[in-house]
Parts: C-alpha cells; structure tokens; sequence
C-alpha cells in the first residue's frame, strides 16, 4: 500500500507511483474501469480525486498562513508525509506499515533529486517542470513516467538491499594496487585518447568511473573538471543500476560454486545514446552526457563528458541567482540601493544582461519579458527597485529557465551529439582487454569484500564522510548464498538487526547525539561520528546541532547532511583540513563492555589507512 504524487499549486498532478495494493484499493474506491484503453486515463482522475482535497488545503494553508502541515494520519492506518518545494508538492503514502514517515520524508528528497539530475535548473520553474513532467504528448509522457517509476522503484530496492544506500556513502573495492593501475590506465589510455579524437563531436571527457555491481572500483576526474559530489554518485549509480540491474544469487553447480553472479534480466538499452544528466557544482547544476557502457553482465564502465555550450548554463545562473537576490530583498520590503546591496552595480548588471540577451538572440534563443523589467526597473517613468518589480522579477527567472531548457533538455539531444559510436566501442574494448584476467576475481570480490577479525564483532560499517565513502562486510541473505555471516535466515536476521541499528543512529543524530551504545537482547549495538585532521589526530567532540522535524533526512543522496556538518565543524578550525567518519558495530551481548570499545577504536584505526587510496 504505497504511493507517491507530485502536484502543483493548481491541485494538478505532475507524477505518480503506486504500487499494485494501492493501485487495487483505488479502483475499488472509485470503480475503476477496466476496459481496454481506458483503465489508465480512469485511474489518473482517480487520483485526482482522490488527492485534489489534501492539494487544495495545504495550499489554502500556505496562502492564509504562511505553513504547511508536514504529515498525518488516517483512521485506516495510513501515513501521509507532505513536503512543498517552491511550487510543487510531494506527498508519499504508505497503508501496509512497511514504511516509518521518516522513510516516506526520505523518499521524497529523493525523488526530488531524481528530478534534480534528470532536468537541472528547470526545477527551478514550477511552470517549466510541468512542461517537463507533464508533455502534451501522451506517449513521451507515459515513457517518461515509466522511466521515473522505474527508477524509484530501483532506488527502494537498492536501500532495501544494498548497504551503500542504506548509509548513503559509495562502497569501494578493496584491492589497492588494482584500483591505481584502473585509475592510471582511465587517465593516461582511456580519457586521453577519446579527448583526442575528432569524432568526439564536441565532447570532453570529465569523469570515468567502473562499478562491479553498486561497488566503485576506480574513479578518475579531468584536470579540467569540477569536482563529482558524493550525492551526484550515489544518484547516477541508480541510473546504471537501472539500467543494468543486477543481484548477487549462488549457483552450487557452477564452476565458481558459491561465488558465482547472476545478472537479471532486463531489456538492453542502446549503451550508444547517451543519458542528459545535471551535476552539482559550484556555480549551477551543470548538464553532462553520461554513457553507460556494460564490459560484462555486473560491470559497467561510465564516462561523463562536457557538451558544447557548457558555459552558458554558468552565465544562466548567475543572472539567476541575482534575480533570486532581487526577488527575496523585495519581499522583506527594501527597496532603491538596498535592494541591490551585495551585488554588482545596476548599470554593469543591466549592460551583461543586455550583451548575454543579443547573444542567444543570434543562437535563435528568445527571451522575452526583458524590456518589461527594463522600463519599470531603470526608466524614469518606471516604479524602480520596488515591490511592483517583483512579477516582472519572477518573469525573468521563468525566462531564464527556459533558456536553460532549450539549450540543454534532453530532447533537445540529437543522434550527431554524442561520441561516435566506434569511439565508444573502442572504450569498451580497451576496458575489456585491460580487466580480462579480473572480471572473475571482481565479481567474486564484489560479494566478498572485506572479512571481520574481531571475535564477538557481528557486523560493522565504517563510513568516511568527507569523501562520502563506506567499508563493510557483505550481507548476503538468501538460501543459497554464503556471506560472512553465514547464510539465508541468519544472514537475514542479522541485517535486519544493522538496519534497524542505522535508523536508530541517524533518529539520534538528527536530534545532536554523536554517540549512541544500545544492547537489544542477546546484541549490543554501538555508533560513533567523529572528526579527525589531515594526520589522522582525532579532534575535540562538540555539541552537534539538532536538525528542524520537517528538515532533510540525514544522509548524502537527499541534502547532504554530512557536507553541512563539516562546513559547521570547520568554522573552529580554519587553518586545517577537518574530516568527519562513522563507526556502525554491532556486537554480540555476552562481550563487556570495556572490549566492546575497544575493538571499535582498533577498528577504526585498522581501516583508516585504506580510506586514503584516491579514488575520487
């Protein structure tokens, strides 16, 4: 019983995902018609309506009150978590109780960077991103709401399955001199010979990256190239996933015996077409082509590249950013110099604007709107930099929005931008010589990454957090397959148990507890967040801030908790690099205490030297 709906101010719905108990509860509500051809438009105006009461009254209570409630429950049982972002609404359901509102709220971030990735600055618009979401055409629209759906659905499976998601951190490879001979060999063969080519069309390669199933096995960035935050990774890791995606199962009668993979099926996309993807980066989410090239069934080699017109996505934002300024010194109510206090001058403003505005004008780019602004903000008949300026303000931002979209959304890609094919086959070959003899020992390695040495330690799972980065051994559950911990319903059990040990963890943390030690039954569970310096001299605790109830989850994929906790920790320490880590454990109950902490520390101390392999 799981839904989740995005919806704008006009109670009009942008996008759904239910899964089939409440797609079923719905026609049974609203007797669905189940003709042929008719059962989908009729389930979408069941959704409407069923929803159009919860859409209206949170935006009559944001419009009277200036709030939002942020969740609530049904008679039935049913969790209902609401988040408004700018113009749109998201709201996630779940009647079955498989799911907490904390698992709701963090769905919702998520998708909305699943948005963020796929359409960048655009969302910036509530009116662009309906355009978006909701394209007249009804087949690009069903297309694109299956990709969504899809989507969200691996992203449940990874966090359900996958440790990496759990902790929202990329899990590496553990094997140092093969991940620096990949590094070396994506930077000195594999990206200089692509960039070098003429039948790059344009492109330059940024990033390249190989992932053995969710786990990175090297990583290497251009010179030229900003950096790839972890929360970009972990999203475009959904993306390969679902487009190849794949679980570990064994196979007791193949020649690799417990050790073997099975990939699962799914359709082969054409790994010739690359994917329109928006990164993070200092200046504005800038849009990359990403091509997702499979060497065989569980790993997959990934190029990022920089795509001709790049730049004026930075000259976009930046006039974006200052009518965002504009807009918000408007509001509280300052007006003339004050309004613009903080930014350029009026005059040098007015004249890049102009200069960017004649450019794209010979690049048929039209923006219109603009001389609007320019009579009522810089004529002497105008009002000037005053509260009558703010429609027109909001204008230019849906302007410049939409300048961004025709230049960079993804429909706008044609078949010749892009790497030549032959240059894309001859990426994948030279991969496929390079790691021939590995391929066995990578997948093997993928399910058996590192082993425990500490008796009475179950599990573990150490994250550094400045380069957003987790170790741990693997927890594999089903009846065939053989982890660490065994296998089938102990395996099974004791994730269960490490699940609930990180929900705790974070429940805590959110609230500003660094350290928790919990015993639950025959376990005691341990967590650890510290901060340490370039050297690895641990730093001195401090009171962590709490976080809003309707804030971000904690995490990296949905706001990147941890990269606004370091900011926090580091305005102390100014003159050093300062480091954040995670130290998850859980140990068996009949180990004292004064052990217990002990092996944490020694833990801790035994996996910080591998962290420094520079994979990203």
């Amino acid at each position: 019983m799981k839904c989740l709906l995005l919806a704008n101010e006009s109670a009009e719905v942008l996008f759904y995902w239910t899964d089939t108990e409440f797609e079923q509860r719905v026609q049974e509500q609203y007797g669905v018609s189940q003709e042929e051809g008719e059962r989908l438009p009729a389930f979408e105006d069941s959704i409407n309506t069923l929803f159009a009461p919860i859409i209206i009254s949170c935006s009559t209570m944001v419009d009277r009150l200036g709030d939002n409630y942020t969740s609530f429950s049904t008679e039935n049982n049913h969790i209902y978590v609401l988040h408004q972002f700018e113009e749109c609404l998201y709201i996630a359901v779940n009647g079955d109780g498989d799911e907490t509102e904390e698992d709701l709220k963090r769905k919702i971030f998520v998708m909305k960077k699943l948005t963020e990735i796929m359409f960048g600055m655009v969302t910036f618009s509530g009116a662009l991103l309906r355009k978006e979401l909701r394209p007249q055409d009804t087949e690009q629209r069903n297309r694109l709401w299956k990709k969504l759906r899809s989507l969200l659905e691996t992203y449940s499976r990874l966090r359900e399955n996958d440790q990496s998601f759990l902790v929202e951190a990329v899990e590496r490879l553990i094997h140092p001199t093969l991940c620096e001979q990949c590094i070396e060999f994506l930077e000195r063969r594999l990206v200089q010979q692509i960039n070098s080519n003429m039948d790059r069309m344009g492109e330059e390669v940024l990033h390249a990256f190989i992932l053995v199933h969710t786990k990175l096995l090297a990583f290497y960035s251009s010179r030229n190239a900003s950096n790839l935050y972890s929360s970009d990774l972990l999203a475009l890791i959904i993306l390969v996933q679902d487009l190849y995606p794949s679980k570990i199962n064994l196979d007791e009668t193949s020649e690799m015996a417990e050790d073997s993979l099975q990939t699962l099926e799914a359709p082969t996309p054409d790994p010739s077409a690359p994917s329109r993807v928006f990164l993070e980066s200092k200046e504005c989410p800038m849009p990359h082509s990403m091509y997702c090239l499979p060497l065989w069934p569980g790993i997959t080699l990934v190029l990022l590249t920089k795509i001709p017109n790049s730049h004026v996505a930075t000259s976009v934002c930046y006039f974006l950013e200052a009518f965002v300024k504009l807009e918000k010194r408007l509001c509280e109510g300052h007006e003339g110099a004050a309004a613009m206090r903080g930014q350029p001058s009026v005059q040098e403003q007015r004249s890049r604007l102009e200069k960017l505005i004649k450019t794209w004008a010979g690049m048929d780019i039209q923006v219109s709107g603009q001389q609007n602004f320019k009579n009522k903000a810089f004529s002497r008949s105008g009002s000037g930099f005053t509260r009558d300026l703010l429609p027109s303000c909001r204008n230019m931002k849906t302007q410049l929005c939409g300048v961004y979209r025709q230049f960079f959304a993804a429909e706008c890609m044609g078949s010749s931008q892009r790497l030549a094919p032959h240059l894309q086959e001859r990426a994948l070959s030279m991969v496929q010589e390079k790691l021939m003899d590995w391929k066995d020992f990578l997948l093997v390695k993928s399910k058996r990454n590192i082993t425990m040495e500490f008796p009475g330690l179950i599990h573990f799972i150490y994250v550094d957090r400045s380069n957003g980065q987790m170790i741990a051994p693997s927890l594999n559950v089903t009846d065939r397959t053989v982890s660490e911990l065994g296998k089938g319903p102990l395996a099974d059990f004791i994730k269960k148990k490490v699940w609930s040990l990180v929900a705790t963890a974070q429940r805590y943390l959110q609230k500003g507890y660094a350290t928790l030690t919990l015993r639950d039954g025959d376990y005691f569970y341990c967590y650890f967040l510290w901060f340490e310096n370039e050297t690895g001299y641990k730093l001195e605790v401090i009171d962590i801030p709490s976080s809003p109830d309707d804030g971000a989850p904690v995490g990296m994929l949905t706001c990147d908790y941890y990269r606004k906790l370091l900011r926090y920790y580091s305005k102390k320490h100014q003159n050093e690099v300062v480091k954040c880590y995670e130290l998850f454990t859980v140990h068996l109950g009949v180990i004292p205490n004064e052990y217990i902490l002990q092996h944490c520390s020694q833990l801790a101390r035994k996996l910080w030297e591998p962290t420094r392999i520079p994979l990203l």
